[in-house]
């Protein structure tokens, strides 16, 4: 009986083990216990839900502005050690942008970074987002009621002056101009042609003439700008300050009919240009970087979730490979000055 006692106690003292073992190696394990998320080059726990929200998809524009591959806005957040989801609808419209918005609120979005096509129409959607804690950025076009910072290509003054300026030098201070416009609803594009008519005092005897809108569309772009050359025929040029817009407008004036004889400017990609400025149609138009665009968007967005800087102004962050930013009045952020692209530089760049 007692070898048997004493086997018994044995036992009893392995099982005791054995449980000890196991409950230690369960209080190490993730299954059942909080994990610490791991930290990303730029020290913020990963597993942010981040949504860019384009206009649209589709258009060269955004692509360039949000891609990995261009070192876009989705480029910013894997430097940060986030991830990101690029998402909108296929046309630059509410109807279509609206739904892509409620959808990534729906997901969990910690932050949403915006090109809003209607701030009027958006804020409703972006004013519930904010309801409930989520970071909202907008960038190329804003939404100045309804998000926490807005990201401006340029000064909104300086691209409607300068490309009248860029215009007048063109046609020689002279003659009718019309300009092809995205939406009229689109917040940006209305801010600079606002500065456009304020430059035009300078230049009396140039006229402006009509407003016309392709809604970032290029089969609308193309009937309107066609549209313009029928109503107007003594036309001399023509603004389009959309990259949509100026590439539709550009193929219609590369007709033998109008080359050389109606000038064009605008804001437009180099790739999307670089034959008309080849061919004579365009002289010369304006742009920034818009992978810089989105790439400062994202870094912004995720500074401002982590608390390292407010939406006030005077409030300075470090965006990455783009260096040092303030933000400034209206809790909006400067990428910096319009750069004017024409036959002497445009092959240096590829975007």
């Amino acid at each position: 009986m007692r070898g048997s006692h004493t086997r018994a106690l044995r036992y009893a003292a392995l099982v005791l083990l054995t449980s000890a073992v196991v409950a230690a190696c369960s209080s190490s394990g993730t299954s059942t216990g909080t994990t610490t998320a791991k930290k990303g080059p730029g020290g913020l726990d990963q597993g942010l839900k981040v949504y860019v929200i384009p206009k649209n998809l589709g258009n060269p524009y955004f692509t360039t502005a949000d891609s990995v591959k261009s070192g876009g806005a989705l480029a910013a957040l894997k430097t940060l050690g986030e991830t990101g989801t690029e998402t909108s609808g296929t046309a630059a419209t509410p109807a279509s942008q609206i739904p892509a918005i409620q959808s990534a609120i729906t997901k969990g979005a910690n932050i949403l970074i915006v090109s809003a096509t209607d701030p009027t129409a958006l804020c409703p959607t972006l004013d519930s987002a904010m309801k409930k804690g989520i970071i909202v950025v907008t960038y190329d076009s804003d939404a100045p009621t309804c998000r926490d910072l807005f990201i401006n290509q340029a000064s909104t003054s300086a691209i409607g002056t300068s490309e009248v300026d860029l215009l007048a030098s063109q046609i020689h201070d002279t003659g009718q101009i019309a300009i092809v416009s995205a939406a009229a609803s689109a917040t940006n594009q209305n801010a600079w042609i606002g500065y456009m008519k304020q430059e035009l005092a300078k230049y009396p005897k140039m006229t402006l003439v009509s407003t016309v809108y392709g809604n970032d569309d290029p089969t609308t772009a193309t009937q309107v700008t066609q549209g313009l050359l029928e109503r107007y025929p003594h036309l001399a040029g023509i603004i389009s300050p959309t990259t949509v817009g100026i590439l539709a407008a550009a193929q219609v004036l590369s007709n033998p009919k109008y080359r050389g004889k109606i000038a064009l400017t605008g804001l437009g990609t180099p790739d999307s240009l670089k034959q008309y400025v080849s061919d004579g149609t365009l002289k010369s138009f304006e742009l920034w970087n818009p992978a810089n665009l989105g790439y400062l968007a994202a870094y912004a967005a995720v500074e401002l979730y982590s608390k390292k800087i407010t939406s006030a102004a005077g409030q300075s962050f470090t965006a990455g490979k783009l260096g040092k930013f303030t933000v400034g009045a209206g809790h909006s952020i400067l990428l910096g000055p319009p750069f004017v692209f024409n036959s002497a530089n445009i092959n240096q760049f590829n975007f």
